[in-house]
């Protein structure tokens, strides 16, 4: 039957039925947030299901030939010496979910417990694990009856996130505890509640089950999702300060950016200009404008440009790892043969997103020059700090706020890729903290809504003592409005950090701009 309403690649998202076809091969960003934010229900291809059959086949095929394997006949990491008799087998498997079990809180959210679960699964079905199929179909199953395995976020050091999805391994056990709707329950009475059983495990399923990226894609990609949707913001509250600061806006221009063809500044400036439509700035004469603004408005374009830029390449990267096979042995089904790899090696997506992280500190630096700009009479000719009147201080001490805030988020873009210990008796040498690297963007991310908030109020200020409401864009109209919808303008001194909290949550649901997308 044909559906109408699809999205992604070909019938990968069905919006009608609010399903995802997981086959393997085509998993996105966006079906990532579809099943971990929207509940939309998971399906499993059929060819995936013969693929993960027929890996699972051929795995006990090469252990029948007395091959050493990996994590079934023989021991992980430096036990791999160790020989694993086939009667051991149900033994080592649980044994060694219980050993890597070592993660410690803050335990993800629901929405980054189903994300992970969800890349965990797809790459799963790439059937070079050897898993049997049981288990990517009570992982399907644990996400449409939205049990949330209880996973801790720290414990990984990023060359496969052992000790975190041991986590997922003991709910398949029936062992341990899930979230459900929010609510801490017993792993065994969730599945029970569901209809679901335990899964009893063989040959490499633990190895399998724990061998993967999972934690660091699946939040990862949930990060780069909200990282466009900040950066769009950002575009929007440029537009308003450019408006509330009377900038040139020849930095916009398409011609110029012509010259220069970097995609992210030239969506950045084509957005910012749109909301700039139909308002005064768009049709001041080159006599009426400044000849210059300060570079955190006139390069703004590039810089929200070279972080969308470095989101794009991430992005590129991230879907590689999230349709690929990272198991380390992994079987190539089309050869009948089982390989050593080091597939789980995930260092450049790794540096990728450490380049997001330095990107954001420029969005960090400035968002936060211009508040400063914005409040002072030199750039703005209007009263110091905005201040409505004598007596008033207005936004003086937010300074210290936006400094404390720029200062945090350059620490958070430190890299700390090639901080790592060797491990396992030395035989795991290398690593790269991409949990650590994820975590630090999400750390960022809140504070930038926070800086984007306190710049957004700037703007509206400035723009309320020049009186110049009827003055605004399209598009920068209706983003003053929405921000004045939750904050009224400062004509007497009051506690701002309400006022900074309801700025950054308006910033952070961003703007529906007719014509001009969200």
């Amino acid at each position: 039957m044909e559906h109408s309403n699809k999205s992604g690649t070909d019938d990968l998202i069905d919006r009608d039925r609010r399903i995802v076809v997981l086959d393997g091969s085509r998993l996105t960003l966006e079906a990532v947030e579809r099943v971990a934010k929207e509940n939309y229900r998971v399906e499993i291809a059929e060819e995936a299901v013969k693929r993960v059959e027929r890996g699972y086949e051929l795995l006990g095929e090469l252990a029948g030939q007395g091959i050493p394997i990996y994590g079934l006949n023989r021991g992980v990491g430096l036990n791999k010496d160790q020989e694993v008799s086939a009667t051991e087998q149900e033994t080592f498997n649980r044994n060694l979910i219980y050993s890597h079990a070592a993660g410690v809180g803050p335990y993800a959210s629901d929405i980054q417990s189903r994300a992970i679960v969800l890349v965990r699964l797809n790459t799963m079905l790439v059937g070079s694990s050897g898993v049997q199929v049981a288990i990517p179909c009570l992982y399907k199953d644990m996400l449409n009856a939205g049990i949330a395995p209880l996973l801790p976020l720290s414990g990984s050091v990023g060359a496969a996130d052992i000790a975190i999805l041991s986590h997922i391994g003991l709910a398949v056990l029936g062992e341990g505890d899930v979230s459900v709707n929010g609510h801490r329950v017993v792993a065994a009475q969730a599945l029970m509640d569901a209809g679901l059983a335990p899964v009893k495990l063989t040959r490499k399923d633990a190895l399998a089950i724990v061998s993967s990226n999972a934690l660091s894609i699946g939040t990862g990609a949930l990060a780069l999702g909200e990282l466009r949707r900040l950066l769009r913001s950002a575009d929007a509250v440029l537009a308003l300060s450019l408006e509330a600061i009377e900038g040139t806006i020849s930095p916009l221009d398409e011609a110029a950016h012509r010259l220069m063809p970097f995609d992210g500044a030239a969506a950045s400036a084509a957005f910012v200009r749109q909301c700039l439509q139909g308002g005064t700035l768009v049709h001041a004469s080159p006599l009426q404008c400044k000849l210059q603004d300060p570079l955190s408005f006139r390069s703004a374009c590039h810089v929200h440009g070279a972080a969308r830029d470095a989101i794009s390449y991430a992005e590129r990267l991230l879907h590689i790892h999230m349709n690929g096979a990272e198991d380390n042995p992994c079987l190539v089904l089309d050869e009948g043969r089982l390989v050593a790899s080091s597939n789980f090696d995930i260092t450049s997506w790794t540096v990728a997103m450490e380049m997001v992280g330095i990107a954001m500190s420029h969005v960090s630096k400035v968002t936060s020059h211009r508040s400063l700009r914005l409040g002072s009479p030199v750039f703005t000719g209007l009263n110091r700090f905005l201040s409505p009147g004598a007596g008033t201080i207005a936004f003086g001490t937010m300074q210290k706020t936006i400094a404390s805030l720029d200062a945090e988020i350059r620490g958070l873009s430190q890299p700390v890729s090639a901080d790592y210990l060797p491990l396992a008796g030395d035989m795991e040498d290398h690593a790269n903290q991409t949990p650590l690297v994820v975590r630090k963007i999400g750390d960022m991310i809140d504070r930038l809504y926070y800086l984007l908030g306190m710049e957004a109020m700037h703007a509206a200020q400035a723009i309320d003592l020049r009186g110049t409401q009827e003055a605004l864009g399209s598009g920068t109209a209706l983003i003053y409005q929405s921000i004045r919808s939750v904050i009224p303008m400062l004509k007497a001194d009051r506690p701002l950090t309400p006022d900074i909290e309801a700025a950054a949550a308006r910033i952070r649901a961003g703007f529906v701009l007719s014509g001009h997308g969200s």
